[in-house]
Order: structure tokens, then sequence, then C-alpha cells
């Protein structure tokens, strides 16, 4: 079945407007990209974010956009829609799709992800049908942050690589999807905890974990903010772990900065990522300010990974 994409270009203070009109008229599935909306969003989740695509916002700027999908043998549809449109005195593009199974078609955004010298982030459809010499680590992607596609990811992993060892037990704060718990488990931990103040973040990560085979005691996964909840982090601070990991963004890794020395001792190592170059100087400052000396660096395109010990 082949589909229309259909785009009206409106503004901001017209699109409640215009989206009644087509309601209406008998087109409710409709897509709404608001300028207005995505930078007032962007400004209230501003702790959560330290980068976000320029060309997106550029694409966005001055415009606001309501797309809508029909059969292209839906004529009357089509023809009822221009109308409407041409009433409302809007410019409209029509655009013909490739026929595709959308169903499946998702499923090319995540091919398997070589990191490191050793690793492969696999998507799960594709595990039993891999061959390579890499260790596998296999996801159901795409539900929450943690892909292996990220550089802030892959640094965190590349320095697990030679940092790892036998029998370590890691923390992993922020866990996403749980790929850098199950990366440590991989390598050869003993055992990986991971937290994130998402509740569907846990679920996730224990799914995930399973498609590997592991689960408690070996994984185990938590919701909880360790900067509030002080009987989590009286629970996590007796515990001895040889590697801490915090891969988010640079904020959170500053307000995190004076209770990660809790969760360490002199053998500790820290693995902070997601850092922007343009905030590496903030973040170091403020591990630094909490007794940590940096022991490590490293850098992807935009992005920076830092190591730490206690001095």
């Amino acid at each position: 079945m082949a589909w229309l994409e259909i785009t009206i270009d409106t503004v901001s203070e017209k699109i409640d407007s215009v989206a009644t009109r087509l309601t209406a008229r008998g087109f409710s599935e409709l897509l709404i990209e608001d300028q207005q909306e995505f930078e007032v969003f962007l400004d209230e989740n501003r702790a959560y974010w330290d980068y976000i695509d320029e060309s997106l916002q550029e694409k966005l700027k001055g415009l606001s956009h309501i797309k809508l999908y029909l059969e292209d043998t839906d004529t009357a549809s089509l023809q009822r829609l221009e109308e409407t449109v041409k009433e409302l005195d809007l410019p409209m593009t029509v655009a013909k799709m490739a026929e595709v199974d959308w169903e499946e078609s998702w499923k090319d955004n995540y091919p398997p992800q070589e990191v490191g010298e050793n690793l492969v982030v696999l998507p799960y459809w594709l595990a039993d049908g891999y061959e390579g010499q890499r260790t596998p680590i296999i996801l159901d992607p795409g539900l929450t942050f943690g892909t292996g596609a990220h550089p802030s990811t892959q640094m965190v992993m590349q320095t697990m690589e030679q940092s790892i060892c036998p029998g370590a037990k890691c923390l992993d704060l922020g866990s996403g999807s749980g790929i850098l718990s199950i990366a440590a488990l991989r390598l050869g931990a003993e055992k990986a905890v991971g937290i994130d103040i998402d509740p569907k973040a846990e679920d996730i990560a224990r799914e995930n974990a399973a498609f590997n085979g592991f689960s408690a005691p070996e994984f185990t996964a938590l919701t909880g903010n360790v900067t509030e909840d002080h009987a989590l982090m009286g629970n996590l601070s007796q515990e001895k772990w040889d590697v801490v990991l915090v891969n988010i963004v640079a904020d959170v890794i500053i307000g995190l900065a004076p209770v990660l020395p809790k969760f360490m001792n002199e053998n500790t190592l820290l693995i902070c990522s997601g850092i922007l170059d343009t905030r590496l100087g903030d973040v170091t400052a403020a591990l630094e300010a909490a007794g940590l000396t940096i022991v490590g660096r490293r850098e992807k395109e935009d992005w920076r990974s830092v190591s730490a010990k206690k001095e």
C-alpha cells in the first residue's frame, strides 16, 4: 500500500484552530510539529540535556507544521483536504512515500554497533544469527537511553574494556537501558547494580539483562535518586564498588559530584560521560571539589568522558 505525506504550514498562534478545522472535516490523525511547544519543552527540561540538533531547530524555525497521511488511492479525502486548506489560505505540499513494511522498517535504524576492541551491541532480533567474534551486548533498542550508538556511551564502554577485572562490582548511576551494566557483566564483572530515576527504565534494563542471560543477583535494577533518597544512598555506599559509571549530562554529574565519593574507595574507578566539550571544565572542577582526581580523559566528536579516583 502506497501513502501520501501531506504537510500543511502554519504558525504557532493558528495551529490549534487549523487542527480543529481539519478534525471537523474528518481528518483526526494529525502529526503536529510546533516550534513554540518545542522551545518550551527545551526550556522546561534544560537540566536533562546539553545538546540539541541545530538542524532540527532550524527546520522548525518560524514555522509550525501539521502532517497527515492518506492512501494514494483515496482521492476523495485528498480533494476534501485540498478544499479545506484552500479555505484556510495555507500552503500545502503532497509527497508520495515509497511502499514500506512499516512494522519491520524501524529495525533498519538499529544495525549491529561495534564498540571498542571486542564489543558489539546487537538488537535482540539479530542475536541468534550473530556469528562474529566480538562479545555481544543484546538489547531491545529505542525504549530508553542507551543503544551503543552515542559517542558518550561508546567512550564509557571503551574505558570499561581496559578497566573491568574479573569479579568486579559495578554501580551504574543513570542506567537507562542497562547497556553499561550488561557490558560490565559481559566483561567479567561479578555484579552490577543499575539505578535510574525513571521507573520504566528499571523494567527495561531488567528485560535487556535477561536477553543476555543475566538476572539477580548478578544484575539488579532499581529506581531512585541517590542525591535525595538517603536510605538508598546508605545501602549502596556500604558496598565496595570497583567501578562507578555515570553516563548522563554535565549538570546531573555536577549535582551528583558531592555524593559520588561515598560510593568509592581508594581503588574505585569513576567513569563519567555525556559531557559536551564546552562543559568539561565545569564537570572536572566539580569532581575535584568533591575530593576526586582526574586520571583519564576521552574525546569523540563534541563529547568528552573523564575517569577519576579518590585522592
